[in-house]
């Protein structure tokens, strides 16, 4: 398979060990967790308890998680009204099913799976819609730091005097723990031979980038990119556009290491900011003889959305936000701009999780869609080793660092 590798899971296969779960259903199990106990603070390794999945809840083994910058952001408490210590955080993995809780019917113990931090329960309206993939009850929630089912937490840490104290989740999902329980709308099956190592990059940063190329700005052959921030996810709009046939895709960062990897998932040309005598906007509109069709801002910078904005093509030039931004930070826009260029924002790419993630795998499994996953691992560490893998991001010398459990 194109851009896959296989990986040991531990004896873990769907179908297989439909039993896996038999021994510690409806139990609480004991296992490690990175948890953070301050923002800023250095990830700490430890002995967590994680009570059973309640009603249409499901508890996953985690196999595999990765880093994403959001995860970076949360930690470093860069906006104060998500700062709930102490947390779990994660939510790009990997992992196979424990058990399941009441109510739920799409999922089995040993069941592959990939946790995603937007739900669809599949029956609200606007799951039933084709215009949204924010479900009313399981979308994002970056405010939320307990269960849904009961206004809880599934993880407590005991302490030396035998006080047990909850410890919040996040973003629906908080995968640095052996164990974590999910709503199960939040929770995608995979097949019993895609590699668990590549599918937890499907999970949030490469579909959130491809999706935005393809779903929510549906570029066409011979159009115009600028991609601004050249992360996982602004690396995965670049393979999105050029798997679309884009004719130029302009790769924006402040790391020129970052260009090398840019050219491998087919950015033609880069600027880096830093170099330039002009507003970065201007520099776009003469490269690209009036401006590019779509830009696309994965940085979370408000300066930079405003650039990615004013490069695009007078009339119909769309951009479209990737990007996490601080609160309670507001748009750099006048109103009458808007009648000149077009703004949107988009959410795991404007995927509906668990009706379409399904499809795009199938591709990558069968090659009709060659996503270069492998190209997007930088770094692969055990899971003892977090702090790390935050440092090497943090440095901007990581891409996705994938953290073995």
């Amino acid at each position: 398979m194109a851009g896959f590798n296989s990986e040991n899971t531990n004896g873990f296969h769907a179908g297989e060990n439909g039993d896996a779960g038999d021994k510690t259903a409806g139990k609480v199990i004991t296992c490690k967790a990175a948890v953070v106990w301050g923002p800023g603070e250095a990830f700490k390794m430890e002995e967590i308890e994680v009570e059973p999945p309640q009603r249409m809840e499901v508890r996953i083994r985690i196999l595999f998680t990765s880093i994403c910058h959001t995860d970076l952001s949360a930690w470093k408490g860069e906006n104060k009204q998500q700062q709930v210590f102490p947390r779990v955080l994660g939510h790009e993995a990997a992992g196979v099913v424990e058990s399941v809780g009441e109510g739920v019917e799409d999922l089995r113990p040993g069941d592959r799976v990939v946790p995603v931090f937007n739900g669809e329960c599949g029956d609200c309206a606007a799951c039933r819609s084709e215009k949204t993939n924010m479900c009313a009850g399981y979308a994002v929630d970056a405010m939320r730091s307990v269960m849904r089912a009961d206004g809880r937490v599934r993880f407590y840490w005991v302490g030396p005097d035998g006080e047990r104290r909850p410890v919040h989740h996040f973003l629906n999902t908080s995968t640095f723990a052996e164990y974590t329980v999910i709503d199960s709308a939040c929770v995608v099956r995979v097949p019993t031979d895609a590699p668990l190592s590549r599918m937890c990059l499907l999970s949030c940063g490469i579909s959130t980038g491809i999706g935005g190329a393809w779903n929510t700005a549906n570029v066409e052959k011979g159009s115009k990119v600028a991609i601004f921030g050249l992360g996982a996810v602004g690396l995965a709009v670049a393979e999105g556009a050029r798997l679309r046939g884009a004719a130029r895709i302009i790769g924006i960062d402040i790391n020129p290491n970052k260009f090398v990897k840019g050219r491998e998932m087919g950015i033609t040309d880069f600027i880096n900011p830093m170099e330039c005598t002009k507003p970065l906007h201007e520099v776009l509109r003469e490269l690209t003889e009036g401006g590019v069709d779509y830009s696309f801002e994965c940085s979370g910078n408000l300066d930079v959305l405003r650039e990615a904005f004013l490069s695009t093509h007078l009339g119909w030039g769309l951009t479209v936000i990737l990007g996490v931004h601080p609160s309670p930070k507001l748009l750099p826009l006048h109103p009458m701009e808007l009648f000149e260029r077009k703004i949107v924002a988009a959410v795991f790419g404007d995927f509906k999780p668990k009706s379409q993630l399904p499809d795009l795998i199938s591709k990558c499994l069968t090659e009709e869609i060659k996503i270069n996953l492998n190209g997007f691992i930088s770094h692969e560490l055990p899971f003892s080793e977090i702090n790390q893998a935050f440092q090497l991001l943090s440095d901007g010398k990581a891409l996705r660092c994938l953290l073995k459990l």
